[in-house]
This record gives structure tokens, C-alpha cells and sequence, in this order.
């Protein structure tokens, strides 16, 4: 997980999850991911979680992307971070991710625009909002917010879409943070982040 996905989940996605709010998460970081601990782990909730067999237990455990061992219409919000680029046949996934959440409740989708290449086991998407937009429409969604942005790029003077810094070797960061100075581009993260509504 890096920092501009976790900024912009704080800026756009972390008033939605009210305390009463029936969450899942689709494929964590870590137990307790890093969003549930932006919202508050502290906090008493239903927090679900599924994805294919990790390091750390999640509540349902994936045999199939495309299908998730969940009842309809069962979470008032979804939520997947760094997931999609790694879904094959995202028009497939998308519906199955709706197929789950309430009708009216939401879907929270953060993918990597500018990342490089980084198999998980497998790498296929960078995608910008209109291509968001078409995918939530075709799983019948209502986007209420979808945009690219770096919020950690406003740390610097100039930047290019990369990675993000805390993700960059040693001697680049301590370079880029020099020549920033001199308004030389400095690499930094990019992101779509999408909410959704999924219509009644």
C-alpha cells in the first residue's frame, strides 16, 4: 500500500464508513489493513474481508476472482485498494463486486495509474476515470465521485506520474528530494479513486 492511495481514501472514501456500516474489503494489505485503520480499528463494526490464500486470515478465502463465497446484496460498503490492476477480466469482477453490496450501498475502488509494472501474480490495468465510469455503468452503478490525482505530489514543486517515494530506493528518494529544489521532476504516485452507488 502506498501513501497517495491512503490519501486519497482519507480525502474522498473515509466519510462514508459510518460506524453502522456492514463493510468488505477485497484483498488487504495486512490484518488490519491499512484503510481500516484510517476509518478507526478500534471501532466495533462488521469489517469483512476476502481474497485468495495469504499470509494472515481473512473472513472468506477466494478460489475463484470471480466469484466471490458471498450472498447477494449482503454489504452496506465494498472496498478494494491496489486490486484491480491485478483482475484479468475487470467487466467480470466489477459485477461480482456489485453483485455483493446493497442496493444503494456503496463500492470504493482505488487502482494505480501511474505504477510500474508489478506482478501480483499478475499485472493488467491502469485505468483513468472514463474508463471507471463505463465500468461501473456496465455493472449498474452510479458513479458519485471519480478522479486521478496525486494529493503526495503536493509536497513537491514539479512531478511526474511514478511511483510513489516511500516506495523508491534509498539513493533516488535522497536524489529527487535534491533536485526538487531546483524544480527538477520528482516521481510520484497517481491514482483513480472511485465511489458508487449501486442503483435500487
Amino acid at each position: 500500500m502506498h501513501r497517495n492511495s491512503k490519501l486519497l481514501f482519507e480525502k474522498y472514501a473515509q466519510g462514508h464508513f459510518s460506524p453502522a456500516a456492514k463493510v468488505l474489503e477485497i484483498g488487504p494489505d495486512v490484518s488490519p489493513s491499512s484503510y481500516r485503520a484510517i476509518v478507526d480499528p478500534k471501532q466495533e463494526r462488521m469489517w469483512d474481508t476476502v481474497d485468495f490464500p495469504r499470509n494472515f486470515t481473512t473472513t472468506f478465502t477466494l478460489t475463484n476472482e470471480y466469484s466471490f463465497p458471498i450472498e447477494s446484496d449482503a454489504y452496506d460498503l465494498v472496498l478494494s485498494g491496489q486490486v484491480i490492476e491485478h483482475v484479468r477480466k475487470i467487466w467480470v469482477w466489477m459485477k461480482e463486486v456489485a453483485r455483493v453490496c446493497k442496493p444503494g450501498g456503496l463500492i470504493v475502488t482505488i487502482g494505480p495509474v501511474s505504477w510500474p509494472y508489478h506482478e501480483a501474480p499478475i499485472d493488467c490495468w491502469r485505468i483513468y476515470p472514463e474508463g471507471m465510469k463505463a465500468l461501473c455503468d456496465d455493472a449498474g452503478l452510479e458513479v458519485l465521485t471519480c478522479t486521478t490525482e496525486s494529493l503526495e505530489a503536493k509536497e513537491f514543486n514539479f512531478t511526474i506520474p511514478g511511483r510513489s517515494p516511500e516506495w523508491q530506493d534509498n539513493f533516488t528518494r535522497r536524489v529527487f528530494r535534491i533536485l526538487d529544489k531546483v524544480r527538477f521532476p520528482v516521481e510520484c504516485a497517481y491514482d483513480t479513486i472511485t465511489i458508487a452507488r449501486k442503483r435500487s
